[in-house]
C-alpha cells in the first residue's frame, strides 16, 4: 500500500510516500510537518529512507525520520548530507512488496532519482514530471532543461501505457492513463 503522509500537510513540503509491506520505506521525507507522527499512524517501524532528490523540501525531515526510526537513507549520492547508501542508476531497492528500478534523471538536480517497478505498474517520479504534463524547474542550482528533457525520454523509454500509478513530489498522484502526463510533461518541457 500507497500513502501520501503529506497530503493535508500545511507547511513547505515535498510529497512523502509510505510504502508498507514485505519492507516499509518512505520515499522522501517532507519539510516542516510531524511525518513522524505520521508514519506511526500506519506502522510502528520503517526499513528505510529512499530520496528522489537532496533539495530541503524532499529532505528536511530527514534528522528526526532518522533518529525515530534508526534507519539508513538511501539516494544517488552519497556526498550529499545523510544520504548513508548510494543507489545507482540501474540499481534496484525494495519498496513494499516490489523490486524498483533506480533511474538517473537529472534535469531538476543532479541527484535526481525515479524509482520504477514494472510489476507494481507504479513510477515515484520525484520532481521530473508532475499531473497534467507539469515537469520540475530547471531554474533552480543544477537545473537544466536539456538534461530534464532527456530523463523525460529516458522514462517514456523504460514505462509504458500499462503504467497504473505516477507519483510525484508535489500535487496529486495520478492512476488515471498517467502514461499519457508523462508524454505531456515531455511535450511541455520541449515547448518551454
Amino acid at each position: 500500500m500507497i500513502q501520501n503522509l503529506a497530503a493535508t500537510a500545511a507547511g513547505f513540503t515535498s510529497n512523502t510516500f509510505l510504502v508498507t509491506g514485505e519492507r516499509t520505506v518512505l520515499v522522501d521525507v517532507g519539510n516542516e510537518f510531524d511525518v513522524v507522527e505520521r508514519v506511526t499512524e500506519y506502522t510502528d517501524d520503517i526499513d528505510a529512507v529512499v530520496l528522489t532528490h537532496t533539495h530541503p523540501d524532499h529532505v528536511g525531515n530527514l534528522g528526526a525520520v532518522v533518529d525515530a526510526f534508526g534507519v539508513d537513507v538511501w539516494g544517488y549520492d552519497t556526498d550529499q548530507p545523510g544520504v548513508d547508501h548510494e543507489l545507482g542508476d540501474g540499481g534496484n531497492v525494495q519498496l513494499g512488496d516490489h523490486d524498483y528500478e533506480a533511474l538517473h534523471t537529472p534535469g531538476h538536480k543532479d541527484d535526481h532519482l525515479c524509482l520504477y517497478s514494472a510489476d507494481a505498474g507504479v513510477l515515484f517520479a520525484g520532481d521530473l514530471v508532475f499531473a497534467n504534463g507539469g515537469f520540475g524547474r530547471t531554474d533552480l542550482e543544477e537545473g537544466d532543461r536539456t538534461a530534464l528533457i532527456e530523463s523525460v525520454e529516458r522514462v517514456l523509454g523504460r514505462i509504458d501505457e500499462t503504467l497504473a500509478e505516477l507519483h510525484t513530489g508535489h500535487g496529486p498522484s495520478v492512476t488515471t492513463n498517467p502514461y499519457t502526463d508523462v508524454e505531456l510533461a515531455l511535450q511541455a518541457a520541449k515547448m518551454g
